[in-house]
């Protein structure tokens, strides 16, 4: 599936950042989020855009992270 959920698995790991937690923030659905870490659904571009705002409210690092590995490294 998409780079998004492996990006958002990843952070989450790296952050200690659970589920529930980014679920509540976003005010949504846990089993959303668990579709998303899992590979079973894709978010949307808004959903993107509203998990790195979620991440943000959590760790703003782990946002940076998500957005880094979810658009990749630019190209030299």
């Amino acid at each position: 599936m998409g780079r998004a959920g492996k990006a958002l698995k990843q952070v989450l790991e790296d952050y200690g950042i659970s589920q529930n937690q980014v679920a509540v923030k976003m005010g949504i659905g846990r089993a959303n989020v668990y579709r998303w870490v899992n590979e079973i659904r894709d978010p949307g571009a808004e959903m993107v855009i509203q998990l790195r705002d979620a991440l943000h409210q959590i760790d703003p690092n782990a946002a940076t992270t998500f957005v880094e590995l979810y658009l990749g490294q630019p190209e030299d």
